[in-house]
C-alpha cells in the first residue's frame, strides 16, 4: 500500500475531490443536495473554513477551501461532512463484509484527493477546474446551466462572465 503523506499547512488552501463509493449511475449527491448543504453548513459553523469554490455533481464533488490561520485540520472537517451526510440517510446501500465489520456505511469512498494550492496560478487553475466540471462530464452544455456550483457566485461578483467557457469542447486543466 502506498505511503500517503498529507500536507498540513495552517491557514492553507486546498483543492479536494470526494467520490461516492458507487459512482456510476448514482445521483445521490444532487438528489440529496439539501442534506449535503446543511451538513457542510453545520460542520463549518463548528469548524470554520472558507469555501472558495465548490461544485457538486451526481456522484462526486470538487472544492477549494481555505482554513483559518493556525488551523490545518481539513481531515476532521471531511470526516464530519461524510459522517453527518451518511448518518442522515436510510441504510439502504449495499455494504461489503469489510465495511460491515468496520461499522462503515457504503456511501463514500474512504479517501479523498487533496492538493495543497501553491500559488495564485495554481489557485486559478483549480477554481476553473471546479467550475468547468459539469461541462466536462457532459451534465450541461454551458457552465452557467449547472445549479450546484459556486460559479454563480463568481458571476455575481463579476469574476466570470455568465457565458464563461462557452459550450462543450473546451479544455480546462486542473485536478481529478
Amino acid at each position: 500500500m502506498p505511503n500517503y503523506r498529507r500536507a498540513f499547512v495552517p491557514g492553507g488552501t486546498w483543492f479536494f475531490t470526494a467520490n461516492l463509493l458507487q459512482r456510476y449511475g448514482n445521483d445521490l449527491l444532487v438528489r440529496e443536495i439539501g442534506l449535503l448543504r446543511e451538513t457542510v453548513k453545520r460542520v463549518c459553523s463548528h469548524h470554520p473554513f472558507r469555501i472558495d469554490a465548490w461544485v457538486v455533481l451526481p456522484d462526486h464533488l470538487h472544492c477549494v477551501w481555505t482554513l483559518p490561520p493556525g488551523d490545518s485540520d481539513f481531515s476532521l472537517r471531511w470526516r464530519l461532512i461524510k459522517n453527518g451526510f451518511s448518518r442522515a440517510l436510510p441504510k439502504t446501500e449495499r455494504r461489503s463484509d469489510i465495511r460491515k465489520a468496520a461499522g462503515e456505511r457504503g456511501i463514500w469512498q474512504r479517501h479523498y484527493w487533496e492538493h495543497l494550492i501553491r500559488d495564485d496560478a495554481d489557485y486559478q487553475r483549480h477554481v476553473d477546474y471546479v467550475h468547468v466540471n459539469p461541462l466536462k462530464h457532459g451534465h450541461v452544455m454551458r457552465v452557467q446551466d449547472w445549479p450546484y456550483s459556486t460559479f454563480h457566485r463568481y458571476v455575481a461578483k463579476g469574476i466570470y462572465p455568465a457565458d464563461w467557457c462557452g459550450d462543450i469542447g473546451v479544455s480546462v486543466g486542473g485536478g481529478e
